[in-house]
């Protein structure tokens, strides 16, 4: 896996461009010279591991032969007030729709992306408190 990071010389925006020949914006705040053009590095980060735990349980959940139909992760932070200004807690929410799910099911998909496939939430788990919880959502 690789990715190449770009500075763009007007204020303090970057391109990265993936190993897959895909790219990414990121632009710092204001008042640290950026110009909000896009989201911040560390959010990329939780976009990131929310993608990677989402795609975890809905793998799962499709080979359990649930009928999912929609699944969101709402994820927040918490930072160390110190620099470095790690990720000291991060809470992820999943809000699972479908028909006549089976909370087991859900449950089961959440625990084995928590603790064995999502290779980004483990490893941010290694300096932040993770917090796992669920809710289904009948359709």
């Amino acid at each position: 896996m690789e990715c190449t990071v770009h500075w763009q010389p007007r204020g303090m925006s970057f391109i990265a461009e993936t190993g897959s020949g895909h790219m990414v914006a990121m632009d710092g705040a204001p008042e640290a010279g950026g110009r909000n053009l896009a989201p911040r590095p560390l959010e990329l980060m939780l976009a990131g591991t929310g993608g990677c735990t989402a795609f975890d349980v809905v793998s799962i959940l499709k080979k359990s032969r649930q009928e999912i139909s929609d699944c969101a992760v709402r994820i927040t932070a918490e930072r160390a007030e110190q620099d470095p200004k790690v990720f000291t807690r991060i809470d992820l929410h999943f809000i699972v729709k479908g028909r006549n799910l089976k909370p087991e099911a859900v449950e089961r998909a959440v625990k084995l992306s928590a603790e064995k496939y999502c290779s980004a939430s483990i490893m941010l788990g290694k300096t932040a408190q993770m917090h796992h919880s669920w809710e289904i959502v009948e359709i």
